[in-house]
């Protein structure tokens, strides 16, 4: 595919919402009850699952590549559902900068008090990401 033919603009910049913390927290729940049964029935038949690793073209402090399209100027320096698959079950969310630049976060209580929808941290991450 040329990068000509790639879409400007894209429906997978998703803004980070409680309910995109409570989907990731119920499959963390759901995979803490499958291991078991799963490893169970892996040793028996003797198969290994393939591990799911993160994407390089989606490394922190890397530029969004064109393919994912360009990000709408209301999501810049906002909080983002992520788009790597190896990141769906674990607590964090993105931040793309004017620059395309990839940011990482936990979703998790930042000293213990400020949670990911407090408007403090959002400020600070805002200030960070387009210093």
């Amino acid at each position: 595919m040329d990068w000509w033919s790639w879409p400007l603009e894209t429906n997978s910049f998703r803004p980070f919402t409680p309910e995109s913390l409570a989907a990731i927290e119920q499959r963390i729940a759901e995979k803490k009850k499958q291991p078991d049964k799963e490893k169970e029935k892996n040793k028996d038949q003797g198969v290994e699952k393939e591990q799911l690793t993160p994407q390089l073209d989606l490394k922190i402090c890397k530029k969004l590549p064109s393919l994912y399209g360009d990000i709408p100027a209301e999501l810049i320096g906002e909080p983002l559902e992520d788009l790597d698959p190896y990141y769906s079950d674990h607590k964090t969310f993105m931040v793309i900068n004017k620059r395309r630049t990839i940011f990482r976060f936990t979703a998790t209580r930042a000293l213990c008090i400020f949670g990911p929808f407090n408007p403090v941290r959002k400020a600070a991450i805002k200030t960070l990401t387009n210093s």
